[in-house]
């Protein structure tokens, strides 16, 4: 990332408000801050860049904001790469959006760019999720794919996440690429872009509609395992509640559960529509209990066996199930992600439908339970970097090898993928398959909970946390960096009591992996916790991870190893 001195920022700054590309409301905006040192520094220290999941930011006016001039660049970067590869003739791409605010704006912006370098473009003609762009992408043989999202951010953020060919996020040697491609773009003025009648006459633009939708929902829907024992009686006595949190998951979950057989179905109506605000929520984000306090109360009215909400985009998908106590309480990433392990795994063995060759993926911040499920079934796990792009590529090198068979990749941030048919994770396949497993045990006498404790005897109480702390700004990209060098340099003996037996700098490059910029730290007894900045937001993230023989054990070794280690990084 490059840092620019006060000097650059005010000649950017100065370069924005003379340049006769940019129009007069967006100037009017940069004049309005033009006393706010702090805001116009802000704005203009840096180009907005990409990270885990590529470019994301506020949106606003500024090269380190997103708007249409920085969509406008990207994409322009995106079509020189494209045109410049070898052996890609007539290269297509796939463009979708979510609900939030510009995002429709944003992606015909992105269209015209891209049909302007005659590159033919599909466009959803509405909000669609990103894992049906990423399956649009596979099955319309595109070269790449663009969703302007971004994803459970607060509603200040939108984002540009660039596919590649086989449907997954940019690989980084990928990403690279265009990013040079994008720095080579010395103004606006090399931005081409033509009129959407020019763009629709030539045949650069075609829009996707209802068609495009029943092959994506059909696809999700063979994954269930259970199809007879759901369109049966259990389909209409089971009950879930479901709220997209004013995303785009209201139509292909919906859709899907029906098909699937689920025929009680009762969504939040306060949080069914799109809202680029989420008004009715802090952060649309499945991941935090708050987000689902509409959806407990509809619960209770109706008494819901199973709670799912999923993100803006549709790639994040939590659940909430009811305890001993008859009380809702929201699953981790970790426990939804091990419970449809385990369910998938021992269905398909039931069936005799396990390959011997069978392949689970998750990343190395996520918990080992549902890696210990996989190998009690015969079934290989292989570790990633954290982002489900890296997931996706590795099952992208498999199906190419035949060497395993792809059945389930996950990761702790909420994201699942049942199905080798998309290379993102997917809501709307992950809500289905824990709403039919729920249904499942259901017609044995059991809650998901009940799974779980279950779950919990056999392989062990494992209990995850995640700490994050919020650094903004250009002072906040220093002190996540001093932070990373203090534990790097400075690695601890012993936290919370337990030795520290292995040290994992990933920035060298592990196992394989491509060098990243996380550390994991393992004890003697089998925990562990990692640091790891994050590539999309102005944070640096802490995951705890422990093993015990019971829930209150397990309770206070976390609790300390959180305070241990947190106390330290916040005195750096």
């Amino acid at each position: 990332m490059s840092l620019q001195t006060t000097e650059t920022i005010w000649a950017r700054y100065e370069a924005w408000l003379n340049d006769p590309l940019i129009d007069e409301t967006t100037k009017e905006e940069l004049r309005s801050i033009s006393s706010q040192e702090k805001e116009l520094v802000d704005r203009f220290y840096r180009d907005l860049e990409f990270g885990t999941a590529g470019l994301r930011g506020i949106m606003g006016a500024g090269t380190n904001r997103l708007n249409s001039y920085t969509v406008g660049k990207t994409t322009q970067g995106l079509a020189n790469w494209l045109l410049s590869q070898d052996g890609v003739e007539r290269p297509s791409v796939v463009i979708a959006h979510d609900s939030r605010n510009n995002s429709p704006e944003f992606s015909l912006d992105a269209a015209l760019v891209l049909a302007a370098n005659g590159i033919k473009t599909y466009l959803f003609e509405g909000l669609r999720s990103t894992p049906q762009l990423s399956f649009a992408v596979r099955t319309l043989g595109a070269a790449s794919g663009i969703v302007i999202t971004a994803s459970h951010n607060p509603p200040e953020y939108n984002g540009f996440k660039a596919y590649g060919q086989d449907g997954g996020q940019l690989i980084p040697e990928d990403a690279e690429k265009v990013i040079r491609a994008i720095g080579n773009l010395t103004g606006f003025d090399e931005i081409k872009r033509i009129s959407r009648e020019d763009a629709e006459a030539s045949g650069l633009l075609v829009w996707l509609g209802e068609e495009a939708d029943r092959a994506y929902i059909e696809t999700v829907v063979a994954e269930g395992l259970n199809a007879e024992l759901v369109k049966g009686d259990l389909g209409e006595n089971f009950s879930v509640v479901f709220t997209p949190l004013h995303g785009t998951g209201n139509m292909p979950v919906r859709e899907a559960l029906k098909q699937a057989g689920f025929r009680n179905v009762h969504v939040v109506k306060e949080q069914e529509q799109p809202d680029g605000y989420f008004s009715t929520v802090a952060s649309p984000n499945p991941e935090e209990k708050e987000a689902f306090t509409l959806a407990i109360e509809l619960a209770k009215q109706v008494n819901a066996d199973i709670i799912i909400g999923t993100d803006p985009d549709a790639d994040r998908m939590g659940a909430v199930v009811k305890d001993n106590a008859g009380n809702y309480v929201v699953l981790s990433g970790n426990q939804s992600g091990a419970i449809m392990v385990h369910y998938k795994l021992s269905v398909m063995k039931e069936h005799g439908l396990l390959p011997a060759n069978g392949l689970v993926i998750k990343t190395i911040v996520t918990s080992e339970m549902g890696a210990d499920i996989a190998r009690a079934h015969d079934v290989t796990v292989e570790n990633t970097l954290t982002g489900f792009k890296y997931i996706g590529e590795k099952m992208t090198t498999y199906e190419e090898t035949g060497e395993h068979a792809f059945l389930f990749g996950y990761e702790e941030s909420y994201g699942y993928l049942s199905g080798t048919y998309a290379r993102d994770k997917d809501a709307n396949v992950a809500a289905l398959l824990i709403s039919e497993a729920a249904a499942y045990y259901n017609s044995q006498g059991k809650t998901l909970y009940d799974v779980l404790q279950e779950l919990y005897k056999k392989y062990g109480y494992y209990l995850e946390g995640l700490e994050s702390r919020t650094l903004k700004g250009i002072d906040g990209v220093g002190q996540i960096q001093g932070i990373m060098d203090d534990w790097r340099q400075n690695p601890p003996e012993v936290i919370g009591g337990v030795r520290i037996t292995e040290v994992l700098d990933y920035s060298i490059g592990l196992s394989g992996l491509r060098p990243e910029n996380v550390i994991k730290y393992i004890c003697e007894d089998g925990s562990w916790f990692c640091l790891r900045p994050s590539g999309t937001e102005p944070k640096i993230k802490v995951y705890f991870a422990v093993k015990k023989q019971s829930h209150e054990a397990a309770t206070v070794a976390l609790k300390s190893m959180i305070s241990t280690v947190m106390s330290r990084v916040d005195r750096t």
